[in-house]
Order: structure tokens, then C-alpha cells, then sequence
């Protein structure tokens, strides 16, 4: 288990009195990327929860470990996770709205393929559904031979920052991945929850090829994009992030309080 407290996951119960709305409970997860830990959600989980969101920040299967572990792990094992915290979240409060960071992102998405009753609202993060990265064709013959390859992790702007990710790529998690992404972009058409978008302009992880298939593909009536121009991938905890802290905010209000037309 992870010894330092930033890669631990992170669960914070609702306090609705100090929300705008204190007569239900609204839960937020929060889902960070491949390779990454919760060390990437966890100011944006405390910011929320500071506004009387319940939170939920699960470290996913094999990460906030060591890169060999995760090699263990799979798409399945991530997204049973999210779905456990999803789950909880739900059980707990009255409405849940689902972020996530990069992968995380996807497995947002394919909650909101698989729940689309339950998920109140998206909000993405340089979300990752496809690569233009033709290195990525070579993975499925690559991984028989290594173990792993130089990692992606830290890709922010802003100095002396650490999203506690790994050195390494596990090309066997990583296969996985991958390969997850084809069915999922074939379901993209089931997503009818509202998407705040947050695209950094300069990602040196996930090119715009994810950003624009999701914003063709879902059948969502409202797809915001927000373009962080002084942030890099991980922009949860590069320059831009008070930008989309303050954002989020303000759309889980919006997606879990409606307005209602007058003398409705």
C-alpha cells in the first residue's frame, strides 16, 4: 500500500448545509489517469468538498504502487473500481456527477454509456478515447518482448509539480487500454449527460483526436469545451487549475439544480 497520504484514495461524506442547494446531497468522483494516482484529483476533491460535495477519489487497481503491479491489471479491474465508488456515491446521495483525468476520463464516459440514468453530469480532463500516436500500433507485439517503456507521467507546466505517477509504462496495462477504447467509441452515441470539456492547447500526452470524437460522437445536449491555454496534461494541478475548480462548481450546480420555467 501507498505510504505517502497523496496517493491514497480519498472519500469525503456530503454536507449539504454548506452547499448552495442544502436540501439534497450531490456526490462528485473523481478518477485520475494511467499510470497517475489520486495525488491528481485530490486538490480538486478538496475543493469541492470544502463546498459540501460528497467526494470520491479511488486509487485504481495497480497504480500508487509500482509499475509492475499495475502490468497485473486491466481495463476491467479499473473500471470496477470507478464503478464501486460510483456506486457508493449513489447509494449515499441524491445525485452523482462523474470527472475524471485523461483515462480517467474514458472510464467516466463508459459509466455514462453504461448509467445514463445515474450520471448526472461529465466533467473531462484532457480525456483519452484514441491516439494518433502510430507507436501505439507496435504495443501488442512490443509487450511480448518488454515489460515496460519510458513513462508520460508529469506532464505539467507549472515547476515543482508531482502527480505521484510512475517512471514507467506497463505495455501489458497498457494494451489494455487500448484496446478498450475501440468499444467505447462505438458507444459514445449513449451519453446523453451534460459534458464540461477542459482541453489543454498544449498536451504532450493526449492529442485533440479524443476531444473531437467525443464532442461529434455523444448524444449529449450540452458539450462545453474550455481550452486551458497555461496548462499542460495534467491540468488538474498546473496553472489552469483554479480555472476548472471554479468551473466544476459551477456546472455540478447547474446539471443537479435545473432551472425550472416559471410557473412550472
Amino acid at each position: 500500500m501507498p505510504t505517502d497520504d497523496r496517493l491514497a484514495p480519498l472519500s469525503i461524506p456530503a454536507r449539504p448545509e454548506a452547499t448552495r442547494a442544502p436540501t439534497q446531497r450531490v456526490g462528485v468522483l473523481l478518477s485520475h489517469g494511467f499510470t497517475g494516482s489520486p495525488a491528481s484529483m485530490r486538490p480538486w476533491g478538496e475543493f469541492l468538498a470544502l463546498q459540501g460535495y460528497a467526494v470520491e477519489v479511488p486509487r485504481l487497481p495497480g497504480h500508487g504502487t509500482t509499475w509492475q503491479e499495475m502490468n497485473d491489471t486491466r481495463w476491467d479491474d479499473w473500471y470496477a473500481e470507478v464503478t464501486r465508488a460510483f456506486d457508493k456515491l449513489l447509494a449515499e446521495n441524491d445525485k452523482v456527477v462523474v470527472a475524471g483525468l485523461s483515462m480517467g476520463g474514458a472510464l467516466a464516459l463508459q459509466l455514462a454509456v453504461d448509467r445514463p440514468d445515474d450520471v448526472a453530469g461529465l466533467l473531462l480532463v484532457n480525456p483519452a478515447v484514441a491516439s494518433n500516436n502510430k507507436q501505439l500500433l507496435a504495443v501488442p507485439l512490443v509487450k511480448k518482448v518488454l515489460a515496460s517503456m519510458p513513462g508520460i507521467g508529469n506532464d505539467i507546466k507549472k515547476p515543482g509539480v508531482d502527480e505521484g505517477g510512475y517512471d514507467r509504462t506497463p505495455l501489458h496495462a497498457l494494451h489494455s487500454m487500448v484496446q478498450a477504447w475501440k468499444p467505447l467509441r462505438a458507444d459514445l452515441s449513449r451519453v446523453v449527460a451534460p459534458i464540461r470539456l477542459f482541453r489543454s492547447a498544449v498536451d504532450h500526452v493526449v492529442d485533440p483526436s479524443s476531444a473531437r470524437i467525443i464532442a461529434a460522437s455523444v448524444s449529449s445536449h450540452e458539450v462545453v469545451e474550455r481550452v486551458l491555454r497555461n496548462s499542460y496534461h495534467v491540468a488538474t494541478l498546473d496553472n489552469d487549475a483554479p480555472v476548472i475548480f471554479e468551473e466544476s462548481l459551477e456546472f455540478i450546480h447547474a446539471v443537479t439544480h435545473p432551472l425550472r420555467p416559471e410557473n412550472a
